[in-house]
């Protein structure tokens, strides 16, 4: 077993969901939509406003600019021209955040873009390039063993992610949503899938087989079914065991 730690317990929001504020309460770190999947100034305000007065760390959650499909498609566009919507979707957050007197901690691609920087060198180099130019402060939210990652190392500092409602593949990689097995909705199930890449340091894939991973941050989308509820068990579950962050 390996040395346990305290984990960020961390949610995507500003998304239209409308649980933010039965959620905020429970985590130590938001990735907060800045208008490329989901979101406006408006939300990106009225969340930050949230985080500020819950001692939660905000950070940005940008993505392809396709409201369209919730940034959970590839888009094929020139890179960029990606880029400078990523650095301007990140912007009006960052403004935001120092409007309100609140640091911008980290940033976190959302859905395909993230996916896309895990595994693809000119993708993760330009995430790297544009935090390392531009918020040189703030964390990348990774999955440990990706492209990005390697990437970032020397560069910008990184937060290794794992999913508490999501099945893993043996390359590290998710589920894709469109398999019937990509959400783990049952309480029971996610809680111990949970536990045992934290405690463990490992992650139990769909096939069975058991591969390395290193967590400092735990992500429950908010779009989940039941995903109030969810964040209620796995913050009482972390908070028992001792390995919850503390808030700022």
């Amino acid at each position: 077993m390996t040395k346990t730690k305290k984990i960020d317990l961390n949610c995507d929001l500003g998304e239209g969901v409308n649980n933010d504020p039965e959620i905020m309460p429970l985590i130590t770190s938001c990735n907060i939509a800045c208008g490329g999947h989901a979101g406006s100034l408006a939300t990106i305000a009225q969340v930050i406003a949230l985080a500020k007065e819950n001692r939660v760390r905000a950070g940005a959650h940008p993505s392809f600019p396709d409201k369209k499909n919730f940034g959970r498609q590839f888009l094929s566009m020139p890179i960029s021209l990606l880029r400078e919507s990523l650095v301007g979707q990140i912007n009006i957050l960052a403004l935001e955040c120092r409007r309100q007197e609140v640091e911008m901690h980290h940033i976190k691609p959302h859905g395909a873009l993230y996916n896309k920087c895990a595994v693809d060198k000119t993708y993760g180099e330009m995430m790297v390039s544009l935090t390392e130019e531009y918020f040189p402060k703030a964390k990348l939210y990774v999955p440990f063993g990706s492209v990005i990652a390697e990437i970032a190392k020397n560069r910008v500092e990184v937060s290794y992610e794992i999913f508490a409602d999501r099945n893993y593949n043996a390359d590290h990689t998710l589920v894709s949503r469109k398999s019937e097995n990509a959400l783990i909705i049952n309480e029971e199930d996610l809680l111990k899938h949970i536990l045992f890449m934290v405690k463990e340091g490992k992650i139990r894939t769909v096939n069975g087989m058991e591969i390395p991973t290193r967590a400092d941050t735990l992500c429950l989308h908010s779009d989940t079914p039941g995903a109030s509820e969810m964040i209620k068990k796995i913050n009482a579950t972390l908070t028992e065991a001792g390995l919850l962050k503390t808030k700022l």
